[in-house]
């Protein structure tokens, strides 16, 4: 548990040992033989749990790590986690001999201190041996689980002020010995979780990674330890040089932005994330240097692995996406992240919140930063909630159970150049899913009044950012509830000239005389027919409003996506006709004076300032 750790985990490893010359065709046919089981794992996953965080939301992650620690094939869930998971796995390797690692064993971690995300996402693994006892590679899922053990269901403590108030940290744990379960230890494991489907999600996970492990086993055979090892090291050279290339045709220069999260759990204002971005031929250096460092902060601190995982989703989104993703990336890139800063935290800090805040501000960061070289491809992979609406209670028989508020949602989902904000989640989530609505109401005694898009909920730009969504839910039987807001006073960044997202509110006992506005944090006790009202922020525009096509903002306006108010004052379109009518059209010559008028005054403005 030390900064030291932290830099032998994120060491560059070399490649593996062989004596093979493979070809690229079949290093990439073996590439894409393993891509195969680490879907198959995760859709073993998702068909055996029982969470509907796993289930029904696709939280789940499988990756590939060969036997120096690299990773090097991922698929499916989240992006961000998908470059959390080798470190885990480094450390278990790290202490191969204190472990006893051997054919058949599984093993579990999650601690953040020892190269983890935070304490829900569990990291279930198995190392893979071929015929002769060589460690070849480990497969690897992860998964988000419903609760820690921690003081709160789902591990998520506002006021947390270590690791250990949200949990249970695991940062190596055999789960499974030469194929037989270690039953003292999944018991000990599955004790401390409130939930009762957690037996079910861990069996699952340690089944998913057992099947995979035997399909490798096959791959082997069929290849040869050498071939397969060959074609690891191909996948790793070969993103590296594509992704060098990339940065190549980078101009060079520093790049910089600030971002800002309203505030930490406790109140204290504008926690800064600062970023410089740096090109130099084809390397590239993101250093957090600046990034707030204030040691009383409360529930702002990201974990090391978390602050490089998403940093490097980030970077993909603003690379050719047909460059594999694995540790090659990782190769060509310097990340600095000072000790001490909220990005790379002393040890035993509380990390559970840190993944939403300041994780998305560190990519929002570092897309604002390329966004001056990269504008084709500059959108943030962000989700800019502070926390949904976690809503616990208990059933008849007095088990806990939990809705997480991951439900159907419009968040987040900002404009790309040539392209509008469009979905339902932001492209930081890659494959998750949100849950249905209505498999909430079966699981839960709460009731889905509306899932609207608001009017005007989406930034304004040259493309224009997709609306957020006002959520509105009623419980039918007393509860507690829990929030935490962030993105009402910074809310997501626009880009290139586009306008900012609208900003994120709640309220609680929403139509009664004790309706009320969360300001900061929230935990509640709610009577029976409460009713909360979540607006979700939208997404931000790109580029200019005022150059936006007139025609697409009429179809804005038809579309109920903006206002007719907001048509004139945001992108200076005149339309006639009424929109109940649906005979709207755009004066096209009034328009271009109204533009003209304000690009004026902007520029006016821009030079007395």
């Amino acid at each position: 548990m030390s900064y030291e750790l932290n830099r032998r985990l994120a060491a560059k490893r070399e490649p593996l040992p062989t004596a093979s010359d493979l070809d690229p065709v079949t290093a990439s046919i073996i590439r894409g033989a393993l891509e195969t089981v680490c879907f198959e794992a995760c859709t073993h996953l998702g068909r055996a749990a029982s969470s509907p965080i796993i289930n029904q939301s696709n939280e789940r992650n499988s990756s590939i790590i060969d036997s120096h620690g690299r990773l090097v094939v991922g698929s499916v869930g989240t992006p961000h986690l998908t470059f959390v998971t080798q470190l885990t796995v480094r450390y278990g390797l790290m202490h191969q001999d204190d472990y006893d690692w051997g054919p058949g064993d599984v093993f579990l971690a999650n601690d953040p201190d020892h190269g983890g995300g935070h304490l829900p996402d569990y990291n279930v693994y198995a190392p893979v041996f071929d015929d002769d006892g060589r460690l070849v590679m480990i497969q690897a899922l992860q998964a988000h689980q419903g609760d820690t053990g921690g003081k709160d269901p789902g591990g998520f403590t506002l006021e947390a002020t270590d690791i250990f108030t949200e949990g249970l940290a695991i940062p190596c744990l055999k789960l499974v010995h030469r194929g037989e379960k270690r039953r003292d230890v999944i018991n000990l494991i599955e004790r401390n979780n409130r939930f009762a489907t957690f037996a079910g999600d861990l069996a699952a996970m340690i089944g998913g990674v057992q099947m995979a492990v035997r399909e490798h086993q096959a791959l082997i055979r069929k290849y040869g330890t050498d071939n397969v090892r060959a074609a690891l090291n191909y996948t790793v050279e070969h993103t590296e040089k594509r992704f060098r290339e990339e940065i190549a045709a980078w101009p060079d220069g520093t790049y910089e932005a600030d971002v800002w999260v309203d505030a930490d759990t406790q109140g204290t204002p504008d926690v800064k994330v600062h970023v410089a971005c740096e090109v130099r031929g084809d390397q590239l250096t993101v250093d957090l240097t600046g990034t707030d460092d204030r040691p009383h902060l409360v529930g702002v601190w990201n974990t090391f692995a978390n602050s490089r995982g998403y940093i490097m989703v980030q970077l993909c989104s603003m690379i050719d996406p047909e460059i594999p993703k694995n540790e090659g990336l990782f190769n060509a890139v310097d990340i600095i992240l000072p000790e001490g800063c909220i990005a790379h935290p002393p040890p035993n800090k509380p990390a559970a919140l840190g993944s939403f805040h300041p994780a998305c501000e560190i990519t929002e960061a570092v897309c604002i930063a390329l966004s001056n070289i990269v504008p084709e491809r500059a959108q943030p992979q962000v989700y800019k909630i502070g926390m949904p609406n976690a809503v616990i209670g208990f059933n008849a028989n007095g088990m806990m159970w939990m809705d997480q508020g991951v439900d159907s949602r419009s968040m987040d989902v900002s404009a790309v150049k040539g392209v509008d904000g469009w979905g339902s989640s932001p492209a930081s989530l890659g494959s998750l899913l949100l849950s249905m609505a209505e498999d909430s109401e079966a699981r839960f005694p709460v009731l889905n009044i509306s899932r609207e898009m608001v009017t005007d909920g989406g930034g304004a730009g040259q493309w224009r950012g997709a609306p957020g969504s006002l959520n509105v839910k009623k419980v039918l039987e007393p509860v507690s509830a829990m929030a935490w807001m962030v993105s009402a006073k910074h809310p997501l960044r626009g880009m290139c000239g586009g306008e900012d997202a609208i900003p994120y509110s709640n309220r609680f006992l929403v139509g009664t005389e004790q309706e009320y506005k969360i300001e900061l944090v929230e935990s509640a006790q709610l009577p029976e027919g409460a009713v909360m009202a979540y607006q979700h922020g939208g997404g931000a525009g790109f580029g200019p409003a005022l150059e936006r096509d007139p025609e697409a903002v009429k179809e804005d306006v038809l579309d109920e996506y903006v206002s007719l108010a907001a048509a004139r004052s945001k992108y200076g379109v005149v339309l006639t006709g009424s929109l109940e009518e649906y005979d709207l059209a755009v004066d096209i010559a009034a328009t271009q004076a109204l533009r003209n008028k304000m690009k004026a005054e902007t520029a006016a403005q821009g030079a007395a300032s």
